[in-house]
């Protein structure tokens, strides 16, 4: 069975998407310069905000696919949960390539940073008026 979330984000004109390890979805309606991790911003949902189902199976360890859709383009990233994240980041959420993990944590081990993600969707993630749709698919087998 899938569980899935669904978080809608915009587009900034400082949205470089360079980080090497990470990436990251902010409710945050603002980027500095030096925010090179943060792909989309003013996002409708936060790590708290997942519904519980969801956040059970992130904590089981899951399997987790990322897709960053904007328009007719969409990239995928697999991640894992881990039981050690408390998910509770009340405006932002993380992906890492890393198995690190801190309150603002969504998933580990991902096999794909900021820098990864495909460039022409980037491109258009530097529009403002870019609305961009993320949904999380838990794999809860």
């Amino acid at each position: 069975m899938m569980i899935k979330e669904v978080i809608r984000c915009k587009g900034h004109r400082n949205v470089k998407a360079t980080h090497r390890s990470t990436f990251e979805i902010t409710k945050e309606d603002y980027l500095t310069e030096r925010g090179d991790c943060i792909i989309c911003v003013s996002a409708d949902k936060a790590l708290q905000d997942l519904s519980q189902e969801v956040k059970r199976a992130i904590r089981a360890g899951k399997r987790i696919r990322i897709l960053i859709r904007v328009g007719d383009l969409v990239d995928e990233v697999i991640a894992y949960g881990d039981p050690r994240l408390s998910l509770e980041s009340e405006t932002s959420m993380v992906i890492r390539k890393s198995d690190w993990v801190d309150g603002r944590t969504l998933a580990i081990k991902a096999n794909k940073a900021a820098k990864d993600i495909d460039r022409k969707i980037v491109e258009r993630l530097r529009d403002p008026n870019t609305t961009a749709i993320i949904e999380i698919i838990v794999d809860d087998e």
